[in-house]
């Protein structure tokens, strides 16, 4: 029994040791599930770390259940969106464990320029879960009615975080 204790441990310890950011030269992908108002979706991100607490990346998301307006289907260019981000990678300033990070930042999309907070937890050195919300702050367009709506609103994400 004490062999299967120290195995066990041994283990937890090893898989404990995941770090969530590293810092200059890190590269995050992430895929997620996309949940907002009339829609859900995937989401497609990846992070590149350019200092110790600095990291930029992309993002593409494309809503595959969405609710008809006026009894009209969305086309792709409604469901899609692309954007580029800026991220602070926090979990070291708040001397968080070294698989947790946390990142609020900017980014700018097809859509509008907004800000997102995001949470990563690394279980191994390789895999992790993430969750992140955004919000618009500026849209392209004031007026936003329709499909324009669906990609200009709070969003919700969640999914799987892999180190690369």
């Amino acid at each position: 029994m004490k062999k299967i204790s120290t195995i066990v441990a041994v283990i937890i310890v090893t898989l404990t040791n995941a770090q969530a950011y590293k810092g200059k030269g890190d590269i995050k992908a992430q895929v997620g599930m996309n949940i907002q108002d009339h829609g859900t979706g995937i989401n497609v991100s990846s992070d590149f770390g350019i200092g110790e607490n600095m990291s930029y990346g992309f993002v593409a998301s494309y809503l595959l259940s969405v609710d008809e307006v006026a009894g009209v289907k969305p086309k792709f260019e409604d469901r899609a969106d692309v954007k580029v981000r800026f991220n602070a990678n926090l979990g070291n300033v708040f001397k968080l464990d070294k698989a947790m990070d946390i990142y609020p930042g900017l980014n700018l999309g097809t859509r509008n320029f907004g800000a997102h907070f995001g949470f990563r937890y690394f279980f191994t050195e390789g895999f992790g879960v993430y969750t992140e919300a955004g919000v618009p702050l500026a849209r392209y367009d004031s007026n936003v009615q329709g499909f324009e709506e669906y990609n200009n609103q709070f969003v919700f994400q969640i999914g799987a975080s892999f180190n690369l």
